[in-house]
């Protein structure tokens, strides 16, 4: 069974409506795919829709995080996002910590990511992104 984890720009997408996005979704789980929300897009998310007081958004997302549940970390997925770090800066890449946390996560578990922004996660070997937007 394949596990999809969805990046925040792609819950943001289904939020807003996105029918591509919602499509992607809906043939994965046809397919007995399993979804998970990447356990730092649920912060990045509902930070967002509380501080623009989106009781709607923020009911629907917290109805989607019950439904495809939501990703933890432990040390040995932040000991990935270390060396996830340490791999990045000698090749010369800087990556904001959000995305590597998310990254480690994926990679720890051998999970695809589902993420709009692909350019942000592809000098990380051993990570299988989609882009659910195209």
């Amino acid at each position: 069974m394949s596990v999809y984890v969805l990046d925040t720009n792609i819950i943001s997408f289904y939020l807003k409506g996105n029918g591509i996005v919602a499509n992607n979704i809906a043939r994965a789980l046809a397919n007995e795919s399993r979804m998970l929300i990447a356990p730092i897009a649920y912060y990045e998310v509902k930070r967002g829709l509380i501080a623009v007081n989106s009781q709607r958004r923020l009911k629907e997302f917290e109805n989607l995080c019950e439904l495809f549940g939501v990703g933890q970390l432990d040390n040995r997925i932040l000991d990935v996002a270390a060396n996830i770090y340490a791999d990045q800066r000698r090749m010369g890449y800087t990556m904001e910590d959000a995305d590597i946390f998310i990254a480690a996560f994926c990679k720890h578990w051998s999970f695809s990511l589902v993420t709009n922004n692909t350019k942000h996660f592809m000098h990380i070997s051993d990570l299988t992104l989609f882009d659910w937007t195209i």
